[in-house]
């Protein structure tokens, strides 16, 4: 339905429904996973940034981590290197480090600022090397068939502590900030993260509101393929104990379940291909995609 064919009364009845989430929500922090489709459909780009600057000026404090993972592929096929993955994780010598600084650091948060900006905001990029406020250290990762033998996968990094007072500040200041998933150690050596593990461990830091995680899929899935619109840390654990929740919503799930546990009040993992995905899911009583909280609650709530 197009703007134009939509009623002055349905328009208030919209923001009728908004307004409780915007008056539970002021103040608040969100912090946002960007990534799939939502990041490489121009429409969607564009329905993204305008959900983050009216999130920001209603009052809540976005923070938008995003991913890179398509373009990151694309410039290492250019210059003749191909990606590899172990257990999802991208193996990272010197050279693919130096892509991924350029695409996630440069390319991919420029484009998203610019976005932002363009939308009515104030964005400001960053990584995790500003200011060095992403500690990392170098990741091993445990065999599957030896969990006490360790897989050298480069230069990925796991979290070690996040200073959040440069977000923080920014936040004080009405910008946005736009965070690509880089750390650096004690020397100085940079690090890639996985954009899902900086968001998790970044909405603990910050205390958040919600960590909503965009992805190519419409939330969770029960076995009949509908979309589990609430559900509990112990029902989770059921459901990955009978099949229903398997594959590549396991990680996600993880990062999701971590940080309810450590005190952010619901984590949410939406369809980003749908339009104003982000506003659905904060702003109105059916949202987008999966609410994941510690204990049980109705919509409403969030």
């Amino acid at each position: 339905m197009s703007k134009d064919k939509i009623s002055p009364k349905k328009k208030a009845e919209v923001l009728i429904e908004a307004l409780p989430y915007i008056k539970r929500f002021y103040g608040k922090t969100i912090v946002v996973k960007y990534g799939g489709n939502a990041m490489t459909d121009i429409a969607l780009q564009e329905d993204f940034a305008e959900d983050i600057v009216l999130l920001k000026l209603i009052g809540m404090n976005p923070v938008v981590v995003h991913g890179g993972g398509p373009q990151i592929n694309a410039l290492l096929e250019k210059i003749g290197k191909k990606g590899e993955f172990i257990q999802g994780m991208r193996v990272t010598d010197d050279e693919t480090l130096d892509v991924v600084e350029m695409v996630l650091g440069g390319l991919v948060n420029q484009e998203i600022v610019t976005l932002i900006n363009k939308a009515g905001g104030k964005a400001v990029g960053l990584t995790g090397k500003d200011g060095q406020f992403i500690r990392a250290r170098r990741l091993k990762l445990a065999s599957k068939d030896n969990k006490r033998k360790k897989i050298d996968v480069g230069l990925v990094g796991e979290v070690v502590s996040i200073d959040p007072t440069v977000i923080q500040l920014l936040d004080q200041q009405d910008f946005i900030p736009v965070i690509a998933p880089l750390g650096v150690d004690e020397d100085g050596t940079a690090y890639n993260i996985n954009a899902d593990v900086v968001a998790g461990k970044l909405a603990i830091t910050l205390q958040a509101e919600k960590l909503i995680l965009l992805t190519n899929i419409k939330g969770v899935l029960d076995k009949q393929g509908n979309v589990i619109h609430n559900i509990t840390a112990s029902k989770i654990q059921d459901l990955v104990k009978d099949g229903t929740i398997s594959g590549g919503m396991i990680p996600k799930i993880d990062f999701a379940l971590e940080a309810v546990k450590s005190g952010v009040k619901s984590a949410h993992i939406i369809d980003g291909r749908v339009e104003h995905a982000l506003l659905l899911e904060v702003l109105t009583n059916d949202g987008s995609g999966t609410a994941i909280r510690g204990a049980a609650a109705n919509r409403v709530s969030k």
